[in-house]
């Protein structure tokens, strides 16, 4: 049976998460057969007030009974402001005001969208989607529009971006870093710089990334195969990730050296 180390294992874990992830959006924006579907005006009537039939908000255009946290989003309470409309860009922005409660999420940024994705998650586990709003993210049909389409392929490409972030991170992870203005910059790795937990230390290099303005400290290791190659190669020269081409010696610093100091 094939073994996984740690690294392989995160690796793995990340790889499934993205895959059931990419299942579960897809699972929750499909056709279903029998959706309740609201028009804005109807939704808007579900505010939790007096005479209200129901307490509703909309995210991305699912709409959720949030009855169950009515101390949150009834009339008079911090986010009132969600409740009978769909205001998905409020929820990574924050903006509570009517100019900000809104569904236009067009120029949202991948980590922004993933953001919004978390909150989609949150209420999927925590509240009963009873329907979708008619509009932006959903026609009168209650299929997808090519606005979700388009949000759920941003969020599906931050996923896959947060996946080969980590892969990267587990190859070289970030240094550990102090300043101080009476001895200046130290950089200096461990077994658990950068919140990665390994069996090697690393000494630290500079990390040049393509459309990046400036490298960034990582811990690299100096022994065995490169990371892109099988552990049992006979070609490799035993300097582990040391001779990767994105990488460059800090002046000044012993190449071997765990720690770097840079005194003012």
């Amino acid at each position: 049976m094939l073994r996984l180390g740690g690294r392989g294992v995160l690796l793995a874990l990340a790889v499934a998460a993205a895959a059931v992830m990419a299942a579960r959006l897809t699972g929750w924006w499909g056709p279903r057969a029998g959706v309740r579907l609201f028009i804005p005006e109807e939704l808007s009537r579900y505010r939790g007030g007096s005479g209200d039939p129901g307490l509703y908000l909309a995210l991305l255009g699912r709409v959720y009974d949030v009855s169950s946290g009515r101390r949150h989003y009834e009339p008079g309470s911090h986010y009132s402001g969600f409740a009978g409309r769909d205001a998905s860009r409020a929820f990574v922005t924050g903006d509570y005001s009517e100019a900000g409660l809104v569904d236009d999420i067009s120029d949202l940024s991948f980590s922004e969208m993933l953001t919004l994705q978390s909150w989609l998650s949150f209420y999927e586990k925590n509240y009963v989607c009873v329907g979708r709003v008619v509009g932006r993210f959903y026609g009168e049909d209650g299929l997808p529009t090519p606005a979700l389409t388009q949000a759920e392929a941003v969020i599906t490409k931050g996923l896959e971006a947060n996946q080969q972030e980590l892969e990267e991170k587990q190859t070289f992870p970030p240094c550990n870093a102090e300043w101080s203005s009476a001895r200046g910059s130290r950089l200096w790795c461990s077994q658990k710089s950068g919140g990665v937990s390994r069996d090697w230390t690393g000494v630290p290099r500079k990390l040049y990334k393509p459309g990046a303005k400036e490298p960034r400290c990582v811990c690299v290791r100096t022994t065995g195969p490169p990371s892109d190659q099988m552990p049992d190669s006979p070609t490799h020269r035993n300097r582990g990730d040391l001779d990767h081409p994105h990488l460059a010696e800090y002046t000044g610093c012993p190449p071997l050296a765990v720690t770097c100091s840079f005194p003012l």
